[in-house]
């Protein structure tokens, strides 16, 4: 019989498009530590020993945005001058205009509408102690466990991508772990076996271990399958913010509204939508409502208050989708305002979320579960 497998894929903050949506995310905080009513929408592109920073940016903060990004590519771990790629050495340009007027109207603190119009998605599950796709989950641990050993390691580098496959059953219960890809950047002076058995034993293994698995039990495992992957990060390839939306949200197993998230303040649904998205799928997955949930938000620029609210439990709900749609509308304020003030989201907080995952990680204020007990008791369960 044919395996039922689902993949989810993921990145370290080294890679080129993570490179461009940490120095996006890094500028954003800049602005709101000084205004926390900045207006931001910063797009950057970055290749070999080149740093273009666009967007449009209004606030009363006086940020160096050059300095900025510079300090965010350091941070990563590119100081190397060899690598075609260093904090010291790339050539920055800045692009930034103030934010359209027309936009402004029905967006300011008076209207409260939001940024633009789109839709948006949340989802949860039971698969992970964090309510989260266990492919996507265990792409992102993996790719977090990459970046600390490249931060301890002098013979790897930034770039890097992970890859897990995963097995269900045909009523979607996991099975096990198919297949593993580890990708990662190196020195030439590190022996591919060796980095190979490097990534194998501090790797993979605690990742899987972490999640009751052992690497033993892996069909498949791919390290650095090419071989060499010495010329990498964006002297390899040229990345641009917003183009890993993917390993931003749910490895694709829940849907995406196609808006990214780096570089954007709250007042721009794509992100902050998105953000209360999960907060109310995590919430009603945690209460016992369901054990999967999507939520899908929908809003018109300048219009405060969403044009659609839509829960799918895929049939796991106790009570019904409708049932739960009509409690979120009562017990979240689903405006743009609503949603910033009740996850605090005009503070400096965005940087980390472009480096370690957006979804499913602790200190997160959407990862909150406080909505649950209430939900809980309105449905009478």
């Amino acid at each position: 019989m044919e395996k039922r497998l689902f993949t989810s894929e993921c990145v370290t903050n080294g890679h080129p498009d993570k490179v461009a949506d940490s120095i996006s995310d890094a500028i954003l905080d800049a602005c709101l530590a000084q205004d926390p009513n900045s207006r931001v929408a910063c797009e950057t592109m970055v290749t070999t020993n080149f740093c273009l920073i666009c967007g449009e940016i209004t606030t009363k903060a006086e940020v160096d945005y050059a300095a900025v990004a510079r300090e965010a590519i350091r941070a990563i771990g590119y100081v190397y001058p060899g690598d075609g790629f260093d904090a010291d050495t790339v050539e920055i340009q800045c692009r930034i205009h103030t934010q359209s007027a027309d936009i402004a109207l029905g967006t300011n603190d008076e209207v409260g509408g939001a940024g633009d119009q789109g839709m948006m998605f949340g989802g949860a599950c039971t698969q992970t102690p964090e309510l989260m796709p266990l492919p996507v989950a265990m792409s992102r641990a993996l790719s977090n466990r990459l970046t600390e050993c490249i931060h301890s390691n002098d013979l790897l580098r930034a770039d890097g991508k992970t890859q897990v496959s995963v097995e269900y059953d045909e009523a979607g219960k996991v099975i096990g772990i198919d297949t593993v890809v580890v990708s990662v950047m190196h020195s030439a002076d590190f022996e591919i076996e060796q980095l190979r058995k490097y990534i194998r034993e501090g790797v993979i293994a605690p990742v899987l271990e972490n999640y009751g698995f052992n690497i033993k039990d892996v069909a498949h495992i791919h390290i650095n399958p090419t071989g060499n992957f010495v010329i990498g990060g964006p002297n390899g390839d040229t990345g641009l913010t917003g183009r890993k939306i993917i390993v931003d949200t749910y490895g694709g197993y829940f849907s995406h509204g196609g808006g990214a998230f780096s570089g954007k303040d709250p007042t721009k649904v794509d992100r902050s939508g998105a953000y209360i998205a999960r907060y109310m799928a995590k919430n009603l997955v945690a209460a016992g409502l369901a054990t999967q949930v999507q939520v899908q938000l929908a809003y018109a620029i300048g219009v405060a208050q969403p044009v659609s609210v839509r829960v799918d439990s895929y049939g796991t709900g106790v009570i019904s989708d409708e049932k739960m749609t009509e409690l979120l509308r009562k017990t979240v304020d689903l405006t743009p305002a609503g949603i910033i003030r009740k996850l605090d989201l005009r503070r400096p907080i965005y940087a980390p979320t472009a480096a370690v995952g957006h979804f499913g990680v602790a200190d997160r204020p959407w990862e909150a579960t406080d909505l649950a007990p209430v939900l809980k008791e309105l449905a009478g369960i």
